[in-house]
């Protein structure tokens, strides 16, 4: 995702952007070095990447298919497991109700929350969902899709079961092929 040139943004939001230490050009010294079919999140590039990933994409709640795909969206940053955007069509989106609250990312703009509602029998997973469907300059791929926290869910990829990111305020994805540390974790908070 390129970032959008500094002259076109307002300054507190060029200033949120600009203090972050690791951007992916280089690895810090606690980083674990990645082995063969392994990738390091240290790598990953801030602004974010957004990257199309054709693995299937399963997200199941209670035994009851949320979404199934092969069209999601990876989205990369420094230090973060990646996030995975799926296409609301690929969703089931009778199971999802406007959740409150809201936040804003320098990098992707304002969000949107999600919560999955069960018409049978009424149990909720509150916030459990994200999208931006207005991003910013540079997020335009992921206007029309929604990212899962995996918590309370049974979300794979390729076949594989994924974890989530620790400390539970981010929503990426821990997958096999990744090694950290990972942010969100104690003292990670300015990584």
């Amino acid at each position: 995702m390129p970032s959008t040139p500094s002259s076109t943004i307002p300054p507190w939001l060029a200033a949120a952007r600009a203090h972050w230490t690791w951007r992916g050009g280089q690895r810090p010294a606690f980083a674990v070095t990645p082995g063969p079919h392994q990738e390091s999140v240290w790598d990953y590039p801030r602004p974010p990447a957004l990257v199309p990933d054709t693995r299937e994409v399963t997200i199941h709640w209670r035994g009851r298919q949320v979404a199934r795909t092969q069209r999601a969206i990876r989205l990369l940053e420094t230090s973060h497991p990646p996030s995975f955007y799926l296409p609301w069509a690929d969703v089931d989106r009778t199971l999802l109700q406007p959740a409150a609250g809201s936040s804003f990312c320098e990098w992707k703009g304002p969000a949107q929350y999600w919560s999955l509602v069960s018409a049978d029998s009424g149990e909720r997973l509150e916030g459990v969902a994200w999208s931006y469907p207005r991003p910013l300059a540079g997020a335009e791929a992921i206007a029309d899709c929604v990212a899962f926290y995996a918590t309370g869910l049974d979300c794979r990829v390729g076949g594989q079961p994924v974890t989530p990111q620790p400390g539970g305020f981010y929503g990426g994805w821990v997958t096999p092929e990744l090694v950290g540390p990972f942010k969100g974790g104690p003292g990670s908070s300015g990584w």
